[in-house]
């Protein structure tokens, strides 16, 4: 599969592996380019984003198969070519983040190595979208519920499959053991309440968490920073909690 690399210096550091968000179907290294040369340049990591394949035709779990071949690699070592050195965690946004929290869930189940930390912007973790965000924003906040599951369907075809926690990871029955998380969720997005819900779990099952609902914001507010100085300063927030999670980890 493909991977685009972001240096932002010759000098060896940690690095993100980058999953994008797009439902499932859409997406791609273009989609979020500006975003990861952002991550890169604010956080002082090293970003590889991955061009992980997508439905309908390659339906689950090929994406998460992909995903999870790239962080074991990157985790093992990677090669010489990334220039990293110290901590590799895995970032993911919107189905991206559910990529993240499902190739972490996978590789601890496996026995790891796992990565040093997951970082979840406004992810999927429940693909039956049962919470009640997904009726209370349903529409007219950007991404409507609608799109949401079409872009499961594409994804999982048989509605019967959803609920399955290797699907949708609130749905795990256990989520210990789990690296250190930042999950950043948006006031304003159907899917705030499942990404919330799955931050609430994961500190009950001792994982240490930073966890913020981004009030004002609506879901995709870190591909939305040339429109708004405000989706620009959330972003911001999130760099920051990278940051500092980075320099904890070296």
């Amino acid at each position: 599969m493909g991977v685009r690399l972001y240096r932002p210096s010759a000098a060896c550091g940690p690095l993100v592996v980058f999953l994008h968000g797009g439902m499932w179907t859409i997406g791609d290294l273009e989609s979020h380019d500006r975003l990861c040369r952002r991550l890169a340049f604010r956080t002082g990591a090293a970003v590889l984003s991955v061009d992980f394949r997508r439905a309908p035709e390659h339906p689950w779990p090929a994406a998460v198969d992909d995903c999870v071949e790239v962080v074991r690699w990157a985790v093992a070592g990677g090669d010489s070519g990334t220039g990293t050195a110290g901590p590799i965690v895995v970032m993911g946004d919107s189905s991206g983040g559910n990529l993240a929290a499902l190739a972490c869930l996978r590789l601890r189940d496996e026995g790891g190595p796992l990565p040093a930390a997951q970082i979840l912007a406004y992810p999927n973790t429940d693909l039956t979208l049962s919470c009640p965000s997904a009726r209370s924003k349903a529409a007219g906040w950007g991404l409507a519920a609608d799109d949401v599951a079409w872009g499961a369907e594409q994804w999982v075809p048989d509605p019967s499959r959803r609920a399955d926690p290797g699907i949708s990871p609130l749905f795990a029955a256990d989520l210990g053991g789990l690296p250190p998380t930042v999950v950043i969720t948006a006031e304003h997005d159907p899917l705030r309440d499942e990404g919330d819900a799955y931050a609430a779990r994961l500190a009950a099952a001792n994982v240490p968490v930073v966890h913020r609902c981004e009030a004002g914001m609506i879901h995709g507010f870190l591909t939305l920073d040339t429109l708004s100085p405000a989706t620009a300063a959330a972003g911001e927030r999130l760099f920051a909690d990278l940051t500092d999670l980075l320099g904890r980890n070296r």
